[in-house]
């Protein structure tokens, strides 16, 4: 007798997981969806790279192009650095706006 009772609420128990989760499910899916935009989307229309002879260099986005040259120069010193390429190398190789 306890094993047929057992059985019952097992049986029970599944579909009512199956029922909550699916619930969660759609209330999670009728939410608005939030779009997120890299910088280059938000106003930054202009970019620059810089390279070092060894080492790691850097890409940035500004909003004139003197900005992403700078910030490229800036992001190609600092990973150089940190990659043991030469800091002191980096030079803007590209720099353009949309």
């Amino acid at each position: 007798m306890t094993g047929k009772s057992t059985f019952n609420c097992v049986s029970l128990l599944v579909p009512s997981l199956l029922a909550i989760s699916l619930a969660l499910a759609a209330g999670c899916t009728s939410k608005p969806t939030k779009t997120t935009y890299s910088s280059s989307q938000t106003g930054s229309s202009c970019y620059a790279k810089a390279l070092p002879t060894a080492g790691e260099g850097g890409l940035a986005w500004g909003a004139t192009l003197q900005m992403a040259r700078q910030k490229s120069l800036n992001n190609c010193i600092r990973y150089a650095g940190r990659s043991g390429g030469t800091p002191d190398t980096c030079r803007v190789v590209l720099a353009e706006c949309k």
